[in-house]
């Protein structure tokens, strides 16, 4: 009796004597019989053979394989790696001996820090999210880290969780940056020296591992004070503000007092050089005037004098009102009423 089982999928056989004593098989033997004249057991050699050649046949070809232009094909031989492939037909030998592993190199995978979406490897998003900055403040951050497959064979064979290893690395290095930097400097604007440092570090960590991934890029999604705190940071950030702006005005009244000052000063400084000059040149003037004279009276003493007398009268009565006579030269002068003098101080 024939079982009804596939004899590709176990260890059971067909029991040849049972079909050919079978009605059944006697039925199909005369039929055989009748239409090639030969018996059963003279053909079911022949369809072993042919079974076996088409199994090998098919066995063969499927050693071809396709890789497409977004994928890298990286080859295996007994679970050994043997090479990678580009995209395009390849051929490789067929299973069991080699497999072909294809791995998508051009999509881009993202990694969220601070979110919490991944917290089935990480710890919690609270834990994940605060760091702490060089100046010892909390600030919370949430970054997005963006990579792709460089190298097929380092990815599949380097490292056993690619995200997770990602993951890691780009909080340990985030966190080794944010903690040699100020607070003020990340949450007011200087991000993209944060994303750049972190790029480039994580870039350098991954290929350390030899993981054969490429960071394509870093993106700062939040950086702000823990929620716990925000309000005293604001009156903390308005008071610097604050700070800044009195300092500005002061910075602009130095700006405009010191110039004029200095303007001052200079001028007064001139002022004195001037007479400090022009006293030391009359002085001088002086001092050669007198020696002159002196030399004058020592060759005329008697004239000297009479003309020094004469010039100090000159003087004094230069600047007074009042007219001298002497009414013993000027006896017939008739004294008048001086009208145009009247009311002037004598």
């Amino acid at each position: 009796m024939v079982k009804n089982n596939n004899p590709w999928d176990g260890d059971d056989i067909i029991n040849l004597e049972e079909l050919t004593n079978s009605s059944a098989g006697k039925r199909i033997a005369r039929r055989l019989k009748q239409i090639s004249g030969k018996t059963p057991d003279d053909n079911y050699g022949s369809y072993i053979k042919y079974g076996i050649i088409l199994f090998l046949i098919l066995w063969v070809c499927s050693g071809f394989y396709q890789v497409q232009p977004s994928e890298q094909g990286v080859v295996m031989r007994f679970g050994k790696y043997v090479y990678t492939t580009d995209a395009g037909l390849h051929y490789h030998l067929p299973a069991p001996i080699e497999k072909v592993v294809k791995v998508v190199v051009t999509q881009e995978r993202s990694i969220n820090l601070g979110s919490g979406d991944n917290r089935d490897y990480r710890n919690n998003a609270f834990t994940e999210s605060h760091m702490l900055t060089g100046d010892e403040n909390i600030v919370d951050i949430n970054l997005t880290v963006v990579w792709k497959i460089k190298d097929a064979k380092d990815f599949l064979f380097s490292m056993r969780s690619p995200a997770e290893t990602v993951s890691v690395a780009a909080q340990s290095v985030l966190r080794e940056i944010v903690g040699q930097s100020e607070m003020q400097p990340i949450i007011t604007g200087d991000r993209g020296k944060v994303e750049d440092e972190t790029k480039a570090e994580l870039q350098r960590v991954l290929d350390e591992f030899n993981a054969g991934i490429e960071i394509v890029r870093v993106k700062l999604q939040k950086a702000d004070p823990p929620r716990e705190v925000v309000d005293a940071f604001n009156e903390v950030q308005r008071a610097k503000a604050d700070m800044e702006r009195f300092k500005n005005e002061a910075e602009a009244y130095r700006n405009e007092v010191l110039p004029k000052a200095r303007g001052h000063a200079a001028q007064i400084t001139q002022d004195a050089e001037a007479y400090k000059a022009a006293t030391i040149n009359k002085a001088e003037g002086e001092a050669k005037r007198f020696a002159s004279v002196y030399a004058a009276y020592k060759n005329g003493q008697e004239v000297t004098i009479k003309k020094m007398y004469l010039d100090t009268l000159e003087n004094v009565l230069a600047k007074a009102n009042k007219v001298i006579i002497d009414p013993a030269k000027n006896s017939n002068v008739l004294p008048v009423l001086p009208l145009n003098t009247q009311g002037k101080k004598e």
